[in-house]
């Protein structure tokens, strides 16, 4: 039985579809990802797998439940932990996590295992109350409450806006561990680096799926070299590149501008030498390995 499951789920607004026709699959244990930019319908997919919106369309599954017929029994066996601070702010951090305890019949004790690790980090300011906390520690205190009942299927959307660098790398290094204890674990975001961390991938654009697979999968089936190019000009660089004749495809990619050449082998001084005769200077160029951002632009592009 897959742990989740949608068909053709489609939800619109004011006649504009936010999520349109999606389907994919989470295996059980599994660590998936949605990715994409904000607004690609990422929170409406949560929504509705946590039965708090009704599908126009489709049909879905969490446990093998129905996300409308049985949303009683699936809101007993998941954690969701929303995209906003969602906790009682004037609770203290024990407080919210003895009361979510509480509302899913659990005792603090029997799945102290699950939380242990995160909860360490925010015990000596246990007294203090949750509105008070560092958005980190906000998160790391709302992974808790969502664990705490030992859902067989964690939500999370979008759990690291907003938190500083080293927050993040400890949150996942949190989802890691969360696999051995065979929890699924489908989580959102817009970061690249990570959607590196997942077993698995959906890519969302515009509430359709570019492409499901494995991070790994998708940077190898990008078969074209590609090339990093900066200058002291960067944006006279881009209008350059995009009518360049030697160019196939370009786009700005951090300090960089990614570039992808007619032939496989291009001569790169000569590259060089028709950028300066642009006016452009301070150019640099090297041959680049292929992202998990370049294949997503890839199979962006092909929709246009």
């Amino acid at each position: 039985m897959d742990a989740v499951a949608l068909k053709n789920i489609s939800k619109a607004y004011s006649g504009n579809k936010a999520v349109d026709g999606v389907s994919f699959k989470v295996n059980q244990g599994e660590l998936f990802g949605l990715i994409g930019p904000d607004g690609t319908g990422k929170t409406s997919i949560f929504r509705m797998l946590t039965t708090l919106l009704v599908p126009d369309a489709g049909t879905a599954s969490v446990m093998g439940f129905d996300i409308v017929k049985d949303y009683k029994k699936i809101r007993s066996g998941i954690g969701y932990m929303p995209e906003r601070f969602a906790l009682y702010p004037d609770l203290t951090v024990a407080e919210n996590l003895n009361f979510f305890a509480t509302i899913f019949n659990a005792r603090i004790w029997e799945n102290y295992h699950l939380v242990k690790d995160i909860y360490a980090q925010i015990q000596p300011f246990k007294n203090r109350r949750a509105g008070r906390l560092s958005g980190g520690m906000k998160q790391k205190l709302t992974l808790c409450c969502a664990l705490i009942h030992k859902p067989s299927v964690l939500f999370l959307d979008e759990p690291t806006t907003g938190v500083d660098p080293v927050s993040r790398k400890e949150f996942w290094e949190m989802l890691q561990r969360l696999k051995t204890q065979q929890i699924t674990t489908v989580v959102s975001t817009p970061h690249m680096d990570e959607a590196n961390q997942c077993d698995r991938i959906a890519l969302l654009q515009s509430g359709k799926i570019l492409s499901i697979d494995a991070p790994s999968a998708i940077i190898a089936a990008y078969e074209d070299p590609v090339y990093a190019v900066k200058a002291d000009n960067m944006y006279g660089l881009l209008q350059v590149l995009k009518n360049a004749p030697e160019v196939k495809d370009s786009y700005a990619f951090g300090e960089f501008a990614h570039l992808i050449f007619n032939k496989e082998k291009p001569e790169e001084e000569v590259f060089i030498a028709f950028l300066k005769e642009k006016g452009l200077s301070g150019i640099e160029l090297k041959r680049v390995k292929a992202t998990l951002e370049d294949g997503f632009i890839k199979r962006l592009k092909t929709l246009v």
